[in-house]
């Protein structure tokens, strides 16, 4: 593993005025799993787009098997036998597994069965279960990420690009991810693994490269660093995890939320929901683990009144909910912080002050005289800045010139202001940085500690066990069971977000 197969050098990459990447040099090596890390807006997405041509780049070369190549776009990375699987899949859901695979690949009159064969031995190859007539809709998210590698292999892919390749997979789906990245690598192919979860590069890399600031700030084997030294490389300083404390969500507590019997029928009048029931007592953390897209958005939806029930009893501290408003909800103590803040969150055209009043525009909380109190509204606004590190030049700063990780501070704040009883935390960390991360799981832990009553969703099981109290397995739109966080292992909760029982085996 010690002849490059792929070398950056000197790659410098401008948008308008800010540089993206600055004189970054790496090279990827045979047979060789790179991981690649960094905070958001670190430049490891630019970096990667460069080398699969999707940008190009203003300073640099880039060099394959020690030739010069010019790569202007992902057809010329392709011809060289460069892929990248992107965090998005790029599936066309009314279309076969084949299909798919074969997709601008191929001319003429197509003979179907001799392609599905094809397909269906090069999975086999590489222990994939896949039906090359499936079509993509009817496959679970898994198997997808699978047809989307297939892809990678049918084009004879020497390097593969992964960008978050687990951040919807099952325990038990990631482990056989990673067992094709080494079964592949061992064929002297390559993998640059781009992922935030430090367990898994300490388990599958063999080389880390971490990039802060557009710049590359560590180049280490896997077998000479550890996990505290890369996320101090990737945040310039040590981090202070959060501490749980044990005495909270007690029996003896009162409940603060009631969920009895809930159903939600979609749209498309599928069912999203059916008979999900659960309590959340004072002071407590209960954490909803399971794959994205079962059910998790629908839960928080309907106990804000966003979406109506087909049935049930949502009550908060007694009252019963069923009947209210999204306002009225709102008015009796709960916040609810969306997955996502670029839509449901903030609007990015206003102002952080602005932002901040969103819910509470009808209320006379912040007016004086009939009018509304700017310059409370303001001071309000820059403590908040100040108390929460939010990276902002003032209250009058627009939202959209924030990063993502000071845009989620921002609305984290707001609703654990609004949130005096409940607060619903729903994915708070997607698309975080270590240190804003860090500084989410801090403020989710302080507020449960002040006898608020929390749901947090997440599909991070680092994140649900760390800070859940007692943690809900759901399933589409079931609960699996709800569970003491002590008594749940990785293995068991994999089982059960992928529909699999002790009691009731596999579920449909």
């Amino acid at each position: 593993m010690n002849k490059p197969l792929v070398e950056l050098k000197g790659i410098t990459k401008y948008f308008a005025k800010v540089i993206a990447n600055k004189n970054v040099s790496f090279s990827v090596n045979d047979g060789e799993v790179l991981a690649l890390l960094g905070e958001n807006g670190a430049g490891k997405s630019t970096i990667m787009k460069i080398l699969y041509g999707l940008y190009k780049e203003d300073e640099g070369q880039i060099f394959m098997n020690g030739e010069h190549k010019h790569i202007s776009s992902p057809k010329d990375a392709m011809a060289l036998g460069i892929t990248m699987i992107q965090q998005h899949f790029s599936l066309v859901p009314a279309h076969t597994v084949t299909e798919n695979i074969i997709l601008g690949n191929v001319k003429g009159r197509i003979d179907w069965k001799a392609y599905e064969q094809k397909i269906g031995e090069l999975a086999q190859s590489y222990g994939f279960d896949i039906d090359p007539t499936a079509r993509i809709k009817d496959l679970p998210v898994g198997l997808q990420q699978k047809v989307e590698i297939l892809k990678a292999l049918y084009l004879d892919a020497h390097l593969l690009i992964m960008d978050e390749p687990t951040a919807v997979l099952t325990p038990q789906e990631a482990s056989k991810l990673m067992g094709f990245v080494k079964e592949f690598t061992d064929q002297g192919h390559s993998v640059i693994f781009i992922t935030h979860k430090l367990k898994e590069v300490m388990e599958v890399a063999d080389r880390i490269i971490v990039m802060r600031d557009g710049e590359v700030h560590g180049d280490v084997k896997r077998e000479d660093t550890d996990e505290l030294e890369l996320s101090r490389l990737m945040i310039g300083r040590d981090l202070k995890p959060p501490k749980k404390s044990e005495d909270a969500g007690g029996k003896d507590r009162k409940v603060v939320l009631s969920v009895e019997n809930l159903s939600v029928i979609g749209s498309d009048d599928v069912p999203k929901l059916t008979d999900v029931s659960f309590d959340i007592r004072e002071g407590e953390i209960l954490g909803i683990a399971g794959v994205s897209g079962n059910g998790q958005q629908e839960i928080c939806e309907a106990i804000i009144g966003a979406i109506p029930s087909k049935s049930g009893r949502i009550s908060l501290a007694g009252e019963d909910l069923s009947e209210q408003n999204i306002r009225e909800r709102l008015e009796t103590g709960i916040g609810y912080l969306p997955a996502d803040r670029f839509r449901d969150g903030m609007i990015m055209d206003m102002s952080l002050a602005e932002n901040m009043l969103l819910k509470e525009s009808f209320g006379d909380k912040w007016l004086k005289r009939g009018f509304l109190d700017h310059g409370r509204l303001r001071r309000y606004t820059e403590d908040i800045i100040k108390d929460y590190e939010v990276k902002a030049p003032g209250a009058g700063a627009m939202a959209k010139g924030l990063s993502g990780g000071n845009q989620q501070k921002v609305v984290v704040a707001r609703e654990v202001g609004s949130g005096g009883k409940f607060i619903i935390f729903n994915q708070p960390t997607r698309g975080l940085d270590l240190g804003a991360i860090n500084h989410v799981h801090k403020t989710i832990l302080a507020e449960r500690d002040k006898g608020k009553s929390i749901l947090l969703v997440s599909t991070e099981l680092s994140e649900i066990f760390a800070l859940s109290d007692r943690i809900a397995v759901v399933y589409k739109g079931k609960i699996q069971g709800i569970f003491d966080h002590n008594d749940l292992t990785i293995e068991k909760i994999g089982l059960l977000m992928a529909g699999y029982n002790d009691d009731k085996g596999v579920q449909a």
